[in-house]
């Protein structure tokens, strides 16, 4: 006697072939993720775009800050690690009182971008300017004396 097939036989090779395929997209995923986390250490997501180069002599650090001004800007490097945050407040037009508002979305914003730099810098060198919007850092990395020496032996 032959053996009857069941619709859901089909239903169970479907359910494998997907899940071996959500596995490998996951996997390729993984990847990705970890090789921007080496250096991103921000945690949550941010409304500001950085970018990091690699320049030879210098790493350069560019993020979009539109709408910040100089002193809404704090930046700190402990060690290999770049903090950037900004926080602004909305400011109230002369003259004009809340009521007087048809649409007001001008609030308080901040941000908050740790990254990791891939190698040490010079820290009394590094300086910063905000120009259009654009916040530019530049880290000089430390030099590497090509220099040998000879070391005596006790």
């Amino acid at each position: 006697m032959s053996r009857r097939s069941s619709p859901f036989d089909d239903l169970a090779e479907l359910f494998d072939k997907l899940t071996s395929q959500l596995e490998t997209t996951a996997r390729s995923w993984e990847t990705e993720i970890d090789d921007r986390s080496r250096f991103d250490l921000s945690i949550g997501g941010s409304a500001t775009s950085l970018d990091l180069t690699d320049e030879n002599d210098e790493f350069v650090v560019t993020v979009d800050v539109p709408g910040y001004e100089k002193d809404d800007l704090e930046i700190r490097l402990a060690g290999e690690t770049l903090s950037i945050s900004g926080e602004r407040e909305r400011t109230e037009e002369r003259g004009l009182r809340e009521e007087t508002y048809i649409r007001q979305e001008r609030e308080l914003q901040s941000f908050s971008r740790q990254i990791r730099l891939p190698e040490p810098v010079e820290t009394e060198d590094v300086y910063a300017t905000v120009n259009n919007g654009i916040l530019t850092i530049r880290l000089p990395k430390v030099e590497v004396v090509g220099e040998s020496h000879a070391i005596d032996i006790e």
